[in-house]
C-alpha cells in the first residue's frame, strides 16, 4: 500500500473511534451515580405536600395556601457519604429560597428537618453559592470567600475567590438552569456554580463539624416559592 492511501486509511480510523466515544459521557461525569430517577421519589422521604415529579423534574413547591412554619426538606435516604462530589442542576423562581443540605443530621422531634452543611440557593442570588449551617453555626462562608473554621471562633477569611461575591455572581443566571457542584473530602468543603468555585471551606472545628451524613434540599420558610432540580449525580470518592 502506497503512503498516501495509507495516511488515508489512519485518518478514517482515528475518525471513527472520534465519532464513536464522543457518546459517551465526559470524563468528569464518569463514576457517577443517579440519585434521582426522574420518575418517581423512590428513596427519598418528603412531605407530598411541597414535593413532587413533574416532566423529570424534582419539584418543591410553596403555594399561598401551603406556607410553612419552619424549613423543610425532602431527604435522600439510600446513604449517607462521607467525602463525594454531587452534581446537580437547578431553576427557581425569583423568590425562592433553598439549598442543598449535606453531611447532615435529622432534628431530633421534627419531621423533615435536617441539621448541617449547606450549599445556598436563592432567586434574588444574594447567598447562592455560599456555605451556610442549618441549625448550626449558620454562615461559614459567603460567596467569594475562602474560609477556615476554628472551635470558638468566627470564620477566618483566608482570601477572595473570583473577584469576590458581586463577580461570582453574575455566572449565576436568574431563573434559568444552573449546574451545582459540590465537593466534601476531609474536612475541605467545596461549592461551585456553573463551573466557578463560590466558596471554599477547611473545618478545623472538630468539636462542630461532620464528616459524614444525609443529603437532603430545601423548601424555606416566606412567600411562595417554586425550586426544581434533575440529573441529581453523586459520586464516592475513595
Amino acid at each position: 500500500m502506497n503512503t498516501p492511501a495509507l495516511l488515508l486509511r489512519v485518518s478514517l480510523l482515528l475518525l471513527t473511534i472520534s465519532c464513536s466515544t464522543s457518546q459517551k459521557a465526559p470524563r468528569a461525569e464518569q463514576g457517577y451515580q443517579a440519585i434521582f430517577d426522574g420518575k418517581t421519589l423512590n428513596g427519598w422521604e418528603y412531605d407530598s405536600t411541597y414535593w413532587h415529579v413533574r416532566d423529570g423534574v424534582l419539584v418543591g413547591e410553596i403555594t399561598p395556601e401551603t406556607l410553612v412554619k419552619q424549613n423543610t426538606f425532602i431527604i435522600w435516604r439510600g446513604g449517607q457519604p462521607r467525602d463525594f462530589e454531587l452534581l446537580v442542576d437547578y431553576r427557581i423562581s425569583a423568590l425562592g429560597n433553598s439549598g442543598i443540605n449535606y453531611r447532615s443530621e435529622d432534628v431530633p422531634g421534627v419531621a423533615h428537618a435536617l441539621k448541617g452543611y449547606q450549599a445556598d440557593l436563592d432567586g434574588r442570588n444574594r447567598y447562592s453559592g455560599q456555605n451556610y449551617e442549618e441549625r448550626g453555626r449558620k454562615f461559614l462562608a459567603l460567596r467569594g470567600q475562602r474560609v477556615r473554621l476554628l472551635e470558638g471562633q468566627p470564620p477566618q477569611v483566608l482570601d477572595s475567590l473570583g473577584g469576590g461575591r458581586a463577580a461570582l455572581g453574575q455566572l449565576v443566571k436568574p431563573g434559568e438552569w444552573n449546574q451545582v457542584h459540590i465537593i466534601a473530602k476531609g474536612n475541605h468543603l467545596q461549592h461551585y456554580i456553573n463551573g466557578a468555585l463560590m466558596s471554599d471551606v477547611t473545618d478545623d472545628d472538630a468539636a462542630n463539624r461532620k464528616m459524614s451524613g444525609w443529603i437532603g434540599v430545601q423548601v424555606h420558610v416566606g412567600p411562595p416559592m417554586k425550586i426544581e432540580y434533575k440529573n441529581f449525580r453523586l459520586k464516592t470518592l475513595q
